[in-house]
């Protein structure tokens, strides 16, 4: 088993110091994917990469485009170098990086299944984006029959690049903040397990949120519904994958 980490970076300059610092001592390959951030911050991650040059790779997409197309991109780069699976994580601070060993471990008892960050929130959590959530939970659970996803908009997750792949190869994912849904779903279609770990999640570290209220909601719901007609020819298979 080789892992990576795919931090998708887009104008948190400060807050991906902190996070960088946290991360080192677990000693993994980690895939910077700066998606066209300011000057500011391009310049903040070139410094970083070029300190921590022997663990980071740092990958400049020219343009902005979207969550999806960065973690994409960091797929492509961790595949193509060989790693067996790789650790997601938001670049923003949100995430509980201690907890990075309990993904390793859960990854290694089931390397061919995906573990998902199940959060727990503190009082940070902005009320709309809670409510937001459970929504989209819900049409998850739907569109896979299952209730096996427990959250799928946590983007602290361990995958499992082979079938990461594979999708990949067979499908165009949502390249913006329908990314974190449409490649759950998918890989569940696809017949990979999920295994769920719950992990503290707080606020943003650096005060900066790129979702957008209005716009982002829009996209999901289109996905949701994009899936929703995908699930139609498939249901007979997801019950009877989920009797047996």
């Amino acid at each position: 088993m080789k892992t990576c980490v795919i931090i998708p970076v887009y104008n948190h300059q400060e807050a991906i110091v902190h996070v960088i610092a946290q991360l080192k001592p677990f000693g993994l390959p980690c895939y910077l994917v700066n998606d066209g951030s300011s000057e500011q911050c391009s310049s903040v991650l070139k410094y970083v990469a070029g300190q921590e040059k022997d663990w980071l790779t740092l990958y400049e997409r020219v343009q902005n485009g979207g969550k999806g197309a960065a973690v994409i991109d960091g797929f492509q780069l961790a595949i193509a170098d060989g790693f067996s699976h790789a650790i997601q994580i938001d670049a923003d601070g949100q995430h509980r990086l201690a907890d990075i060993s309990q993904f390793l471990s859960a990854s290694r008892q089931h390397p061919d299944k995906l573990i998902l960050g199940k959060p727990r929130f503190d009082a940070t959590v902005p009320k709309k984006r809670l409510y937001g959530r459970q929504f989209t939970n819900l049409w998850i659970w739907i569109n896979t029959l299952s209730v096996a996803i427990a959250d799928g908009m946590c983007g602290f997750r361990c995958y499992p690049l082979a079938a990461v792949g594979k999708l990949l190869n067979s499908v165009q994912l949502g390249r913006g903040m329908d990314f974190d849904i449409d490649v759950l779903v998918r890989l569940y279609w696809q017949g990979i397990e999920v295994v769920n770990i719950e992990t503290e999640v707080q606020y943003p570290l650096d005060g900066i949120s790129h979702f957008k209220m209005w716009q982002d909601n829009l996209l999901i719901s289109r996905k949701h519904a994009q899936l929703f007609f995908g699930l139609l020819w498939r249901w007979p298979y997801l019950l009877l994958r989920r009797w047996r």
